[in-house]
């Protein structure tokens, strides 16, 4: 019987409706009449509340927040065992914030990787990590999910730091902060050198819940009692093998100096030194070693070499921009000087191309590392400044312009190209000085670094769909270059002003400068980068695939 009838039926009887006055036996006749209705009311209430109830916790209800999602265009990119040898594990089976997945599956997250697989649970429980795994496999969102979901936003205090060895790395890690943990209400703040103190002094009087920074800073700020840590029960190390290091271990110590006893600590990072021993026994509780790392380079990576002579490199590396399908390239060099010097050369190639290194005021590098991240520019000059933890998913490139000097350093140098288990091809040019370096690498990484071929085959580094696409070309015509270069410019080496005009940083000038009248001349056509101090072609966008972290 719906509501309504009952209502109208309850009504009459209670109006006296009947015939003639109303008898005892109709009395107890109504009496039980509304008895009954009030009964059938009561158990159609309790029932349409039950199936409220039902609805929200059912399996379509819990598709539905699914379904309402913002995820990005699914990425079919081919993928490695580095990513993909997992043990069948949902990040729903970690009983995470539902704020906390939208966040995850938005960003782009499927399932997750094995690193991810093994550090989020203990992390979740509390335990101490130290974890070893391979470059762009996963280890930012291993330590960011399990901190995020610890956070608890009623306490306006700082409850994680999350220590990083480089600024470009801590721009990176607390971007990564913010984007999955995008409705869970948040606080989080960069604070690295480079930066005028008295912001981040004001900025933390605000709300902060995770501190993401460099060694120093962070120091100076637990130091002068601006950033306080006594509650704070979180603290990671990403790149720890760095953060150990001689040069920050002493600041690292310092700094945990202001935590609670009861802290948890979780080291990341893709090697470890001998010395990481000493500081596990002392600081770390009872840790659980996670190691992932059967084999040192990724799976992805396809790596060559080409014995050039020095003053060959640059026609080399000309043949290779003609010849590759770069999506995105990074070139290192072993010094900040080279870096300038080899990114003026490419731009006279007719190349657009950007440059990075530490001794660059630190705004540029931020609008450099933005811009080279976001596809304006598709070839980026750097020192070793990005080859930790750099997380940028379009680079399909990496080539060692010059060989570098140590294991670590060209692990990580490579790692660049082949994120999270996609393809890429590292080439490095070698003098015959660096025949040595080359097979201890090789004996130390139980790896085997291939002579470059004539043809590289595409499919080793160029995802299925983007097969036909042509191989990049110059933008502007290239600059002609004079037979010798000027008497007062010592071996074609030029001059630059250091000082910072019009927001431009350091310009060429001389005879080698745009503009400059004569001499080898620069590109005078183009227009001038605001970020990298060099010149470049108008800008191109390159195509990114998802996921940033």
């Amino acid at each position: 019987m719906s509501r309504s009838s009952q209502s109208t039926r309850s009504s009459k009887i209670n109006n006296g409706d009947s015939a003639g006055p109303a008898s005892s036996s109709s009395r107890r006749d109504d009496t039980q009449l509304n008895g009954a209705l009030a009964n059938m009311s009561l158990q159609d209430t309790s029932e349409s509340a039950g199936a409220a109830a039902d609805d929200m916790t059912s399996p379509t209800s819990e598709a539905d927040w699914k379904r309402s999602l913002h995820r990005p265009k699914k990425d079919n990119r081919p993928q490695t065992e580095d990513v993909l040898a997992t043990k069948g594990n949902e990040f729903e089976d970690y009983y995470l914030k539902r704020e906390l997945l939208m966040g995850i599956f938005e960003a782009g997250f499927e399932k997750p990787s094995p690193i991810q697989e093994e550090a989020i649970p203990l992390a979740l429980a509390g335990r101490d990590i130290l974890a070893r795994a391979k470059n762009g496999t996963g280890k930012t969102a291993a330590f960011v999910i399990p901190t995020l979901e610890k956070v608890n936003t009623a306490k306006a205090k700082i409850q994680a730091v999350i220590l990083v060895p480089t600024r470009e790395l801590a721009l990176q890690t607390s971007q990564v902060c913010k984007t999955l943990g995008k409705h869970l209400g948040i606080q989080v703040m960069v604070s690295t050198g480079g930066t005028l103190l008295k912001e981040d002094i004001m900025r933390l009087q605000d709300t902060v819940h995770i501190l993401v920074g460099t060694p120093g800073r962070l120091l100076d700020l637990a130091g002068k009692g601006v950033a306080q840590l006594d509650e704070c029960t979180t603290f990671v190390m990403d790149e720890a093998d760095k953060l150990l290091s001689t040069e920050f271990e002493p600041v690292i110590e310092s700094l945990l100096g202001f935590l609670p006893k009861d802290r948890q600590l979780m080291l990341f990072s893709a090697t470890f030194p001998i010395t990481v021993k000493t500081f596990k026994d002392k600081w770390l509780h009872d840790p659980y070693e996670i190691n992932l790392m059967d084999d040192l380079t990724l799976k992805g990576v396809t790596q060559y070499y080409a014995f050039v002579e020095e003053r060959q490199k640059v026609h080399c590396l000309n043949t290779l921009f003609s010849k590759l399908q770069i999506n995105q390239s990074i070139i290192f060099c072993n010094s900040t000087n080279r870096v300038e010097l080899l990114a003026k050369k490419i731009t006279e190639l007719g190349y657009s191309c950007f440059f990075i290194h530490a001794r660059m005021p630190q705004a540029h590098r931020n609008r450099v590392f933005h811009d080279f991240r976001a596809g304006v520019c598709r070839n980026l000059v750097c020192s070793d400044l990005l080859t930790r933890g750099i997380d940028i998913q379009a680079v399909n490139v990496v080539i060692n312009f010059d060989f570098p000097k140590n294991t670590e350093t060209y692990l990580h140098r490579i790692g660049r190209s082949g994120r999270y288990g996609h393809l890429g091809v590292a080439i490095n040019l070698l003098t015959y000085e660096d025949r040595f370096n080359l097979y201890r690498i090789e004996t130390e990484l139980g790896t085997e670094i291939s002579p470059i071929p004539s043809t590289i085959d595409k499919s080793l580094y160029v995802a299925p769909d983007m097969l036909d696409e042509e191989p990049q070309k110059p933008e502007k015509d290239p600059v002609q270059q004079p037979a010798m270069p000027p008497a007062h410019h010592s071996g074609g080496y030029r001059t630059y002003d250091n000082r910072d005009r019009d927001g431009g940083g350091r310009r060429y000038h001389g005879a080698n400068a745009a503009g400059g009248g004569g001499g080898s001349g620069g590109a005078r056509d183009g227009p001038k980068s605001p970020t990298s101090g060099t010149y470049h072609a108008p800008r191109r966008e390159v195509q990114q695939p998802r996921r940033d972290a």
